[in-house]
């Protein structure tokens, strides 16, 4: 099966955050971890949490935002945070429902952010309902940024469509996959390609580098016949793929979840993702992958928190945002 073939030797292999560049290697005692999350609907912006075991989060400047949306359709969902090779700290989010476009931030400790810029990343498409939940990564070895979110452009993967969905207010088919662009300097983009297709409807991709792979976390969003609303995995060998056929699920059985994002904490990788249904962020953990541990009621987080990502730092970055509040 090519997914257990590209997941042969990974055990306790180090992973970082689903839209993190892998961190210098430091002792456990000098990293902290940074959960990016929105609240609502994304009115507010950005806010932001901080933990030391990755079990206990704890909210930073009183769980007041850190940035409101000025972009797009004016909201900020999933937001998305890594930290380049430049130093600086490099942001993107869904701007809004039914927006051709996402937005982009960036800063310098986390705290202080540049004007916001809107990258219109579906303008190219007529009638595109959306561009949800964009992350970004930075691929080692073409030296670019990877850029990428999903979104429905109208009758296109037929095979699956899920036309008459209850969001699809116009009758159009809410049928997403998985596309991307490349940038260098956030000045000049690539052309907007297609990234995954698994065959399936899928949003939320989640992208890391773990040791000579690539893991792409995504939501499998199949409505018909039966909802699936369930996290899998799919393997490349070049972070921008191809990747392989997605894995079984591996998120809760009956458990609708959304926004994944994973980090390793002492050679154990931790999933966290947004169970919306029960109004609450829910993680597993696993050693190797492929066989997991449901951590649900060993987390706290803020309440109200809804999904976005995780950025491991120094405890000298946490110190500063800690002193800033």
């Amino acid at each position: 099966m090519v997914f257990r073939r590209a997941f042969a030797g990974l055990v306790a292999a180090f992973m970082v955050s689903g839209c993190a560049v892998a961190p210098e290697p430091a002792p456990a005692e000098d990293t902290a971890y940074i959960f990016s999350s929105f609240r609502g609907d994304g009115e507010t912006g950005l806010h932001l949490a901080y933990s030391l075991d990755g079990l206990t989060w704890t909210a930073l400047r009183g769980d007041a935002s850190y940035m409101t949306p000025e972009v797009g359709g004016q909201l900020m969902r999933d937001p998305c945070i890594i930290k380049g090779p430049d130093g600086r700290y490099h942001m993107v989010w869904t701007t809004g429902w039914w927006e051709n476009n996402i937005g982009i931030a960036h800063s310098s400790d986390l705290i202080s952010w540049t004007d916001q810029t809107r990258l219109d990343v579906m303008a190219h498409e007529p009638g595109v309902m959306n561009s949800w939940a964009p992350e970004i990564f930075y691929d080692e070895e073409t030296t670019e940024y990877v850029i990428f979110w999903s979104s429905s452009v109208p009758d296109r993967f037929p095979e699956t469509d899920d036309r008459g969905d209850i969001w699809s207010t116009t009758g159009k088919s809410l049928n997403h996959r998985i596309y991307f662009v490349t940038t260098r300097d956030f000045e000049t983009f690539s052309e907007t390609q297609l990234f995954y297709d698994g065959g399936f409807v899928s949003i939320d991709a989640s992208l890391l580098k773990d040791g000579d792979h690539y893991i792409m976390f995504l939501k499998d969003e199949t409505k018909r016949p039966e909802p699936e609303k369930n996290i899998r995995i799919a393997v490349a060998d070049q972070a921008q793929g191809p990747y392989g056929p997605a894995s079984a699920p591996f998120s809760p059985e009956g458990v609708w979840v959304e926004g994944p994002t994973a980090v390793t904490i002492n050679g154990v990788h931790y999933v966290y993702f947004d169970a919306y249904m029960e109004h609450r962020m829910r993680a597993m953990r696993s050693g190797d992958l492929e066989h997991w541990e449901d951590i649900s009621d060993q987390i706290t987080f803020p309440e109200g928190i809804r999904h976005g990502s995780v950025l491991p730092v120094s405890r000298d970055v946490l110190d500063r945002l800690i002193a800033a509040q």
